[in-house]
């Protein structure tokens, strides 16, 4: 099984527990629950790199990302999150114990749906977010203190047993796809205004470069692990 089917059985398992947990003992209950919907704001880091085949020595690249939320909750433990996400990604190229520095921003916009499970009382709240994600990239730069589009030129570069082509290859693909999932905590400050503290991780599917069997890299996706603190505003 590949990495992404593992990760896919990984959510879906974890959403089936959760609903168990919140519909199983109240499956014959009625229940009278007002919808709420929720607007907010959050900003945080990423710590991002890629999966290439063949591989590449790197290691986690770090970057902002800010964005804004929607949510609605109809069920009283269960809603559903739209957001439109500002992200930066990459890689950071891993020269071992030289003074070599490569390292690629990948900009993105992404927009994640996401089903929204949550458990607690009034003032607190824990909750699991899931589901697909789609992003456009909007950005590509590169921090470099040596010649990386002629590297086998440079003086005292560690150019044995590995691979170069990606530090100058352009982006084929804009458009990248993918699952992310998070947990974390609603802390509520007032009934409508809280703060919401998240870790989210992004396994992309998508790849940047080309990958026929001709081409150089068959995978060439990226991944991420977010942080973010924001604050929602309760609309109704």
């Amino acid at each position: 099984m590949d990495n992404s089917s593992s990760l896919r059985t990984i959510i879906i398992g974890l959403l089936a527990l959760a609903s168990i947990a919140v519909y199983g003992p109240n499956i014959n209950a009625e229940t009278h629950y007002r919808p709420h919907i929720s607007i907010g704001a959050k900003a945080g880091m990423t710590f991002s790199n890629m999966t290439f085949s063949p591989s590449v020595k790197q290691g986690m690249k770090q970057g902002m990302t800010a964005g804004v939320a929607f949510r609605y909750a109809e069920e009283k433990n269960f809603g559903l999150i739209a957001e439109v996400n500002f992200v930066q990604r990459g890689w950071q190229e891993d020269f071992e114990e030289t003074d070599f520095i490569y390292k690629r921003q990948l900009t993105y916009i992404q927009i994640p749906l996401l089903t929204h499970v949550y458990f607690g009382g009034r003032r607190f709240k824990g909750f699991l977010n899931a589901g697909p994600e789609i992003g456009f990239l909007i950005g590509d730069h590169v921090t470099s203190n040596f010649d990386y589009r002629n590297p086998e030129k440079v003086e005292g570069f560690p150019i044995q047993n590995r691979t170069l082509e990606q530090m100058s290859m352009d982006i084929s693909r804009k458009f990248d796809y993918g699952i992310t999932a998070g947990l974390g905590c609603e802390f509520y400050i007032r009934p409508r205004h809280s703060i919401v503290l998240e870790a989210r991780y992004y396994f992309g599917i998508g790849n940047i470069f080309p990958d026929k069997k001709k081409d150089v890299f068959s995978a060439s996706r990226g991944s991420s692990i977010i942080v973010t603190l924001g604050y929602n505003f309760r609309l109704r």
